[in-house]
């Protein structure tokens, strides 16, 4: 059984093209399906039915296993029995006829166009501040006690920026050190680029330079299953863009760099963690509600919906491979105006 897991997993991974999270879940829902198979007495693949497949999923759902999961690992069964089939391991597709769980779909969760231009410009307003602070000190004093300033800030977390001249602190988080205006410049490109482009984190963490196009303002973006596609960026996202590659990469940047375009602190390639961390801490900055990356990649999405953009746009710039996937946001936007009516209308 688990040579037939390790070809499955290169199945998915050189054929299918999954990504690395996707097969890395689709291994361990098979582990974890096999294993309760061999608990029920199969001593090998052949033993594997439909009995089987329905015992294990419902011991997952009395285990508390929520809707959405319970879909994904009844997903993972169907795929690896088709695949086990095409591959004479199995002598027929047992997992065809499993049903999956209809998970619950929420609607996401986006800022207003108004919270997310004060998501933007939070760390230019830190910069700003934190550099009158400075002028209005005296030369060589030190930053007042309990405090850590922009300099040896790794993560916004906490940060808190008060008016001009008075001092700002920022919480160290796991980042590392790094330079002052460079760590607050890549934070600034990083939000212009999730907003101002929709993309996903691991798509934002995965560009190179060279993947930048600044003369015709797209992205070249390697999304999921491989699929590349591209994208525009705005003005604002060209400035912040411009202002990260003179003055802000070129401070980060080490021999282990490589072409990434968004750097660590210790120069090397951003990660998604990271760059969550970055977001939700520049949200706390700005005042505005508790905000993701995937949540501004929905902010993103239903920005555009309501200013007029086509559907099918949409779904093009989000890289989603059905429009059944874009069409969530439309829900998004009906939503609001359903909550705009209701406190505007006298008949309401």
């Amino acid at each position: 059984m688990r040579e037939a897991v390790d070809d499955f997993a290169d199945h998915l991974s050189r054929v299918r093209n999954r990504s690395a999270h996707t097969v890395r879940a689709y291994v361990t829902d098979l582990v974890s399906l096999l294993d309760h198979a061999t608990r029920m007495g199969c001593a090998d693949l052949s033993g594997l039915d439909l009995t089987v497949l329905r015992s294990w999923l419902a011991k997952q759902r009395t285990m508390g296993a929520a809707r959405t999961t319970m879909a994904r690992r009844a997903a993972a069964a169907r795929t690896f029995s088709a695949w086990a089939h095409r591959a004479g391991l199995l002598p027929l597709d047992v997992a065809a006829p499993l049903a999956s769980p209809r998970g619950g779909r929420e609607l996401p969760t986006v800022l207003r166009a108004d919270q997310a231009a004060a998501l933007m410009d939070a760390p230019t307003r830190v910069s700003d501040a934190e550099s009158l602070a400075n002028a209005a000190s005296p030369a060589g004093t030190a930053s007042p006690a309990g405090t850590t300033s922009p300099a040896n800030a790794a993560s916004p977390a906490g940060a808190t920026s008060g008016s001009p001249g008075s001092r700002v602190t920022i919480a160290a988080g796991g980042d590392g050190d790094g330079a002052p205006e460079a760590v607050l410049l890549r934070d600034r490109m990083l939000l212009e680029l999730l907003y101002g482009t929709g993309i996903r984190v691991s798509e934002a963490c995965g560009l190179d330079v060279t993947d930048v196009d600044q003369v015709r303002r797209v992205v070249r973006v390697l999304g999921k299953g491989g699929r590349e596609r591209t994208v525009p960026y705005g003005v604002p996202a060209q400035q912040a863009l411009d202002a990260w590659l003179d003055r802000g990469r070129p401070a980060l940047v080490t021999a282990g760099s490589g072409s990434a375009l968004l750097l660590g602190a210790r120069g090397g390639r951003l990660n998604p963690t990271t760059a969550r961390r970055i977001v939700s801490g520049w949200a706390g900055v700005a005042g505005v509600p508790r905000v993701t990356p995937h949540g501004l990649r929905h902010s993103a999405a239903t920005h555009l919906l309501e200013g007029g953009a086509d559907l099918r746009a949409v779904q093009e710039l989000l890289g989603h491979s059905s429009l059944a996937s874009t069409q969530i946001y439309t829900h998004v936007s009906v939503e609001r105006l359903r909550a705009a009516y209701r406190q505007a209308h006298p008949r309401a």
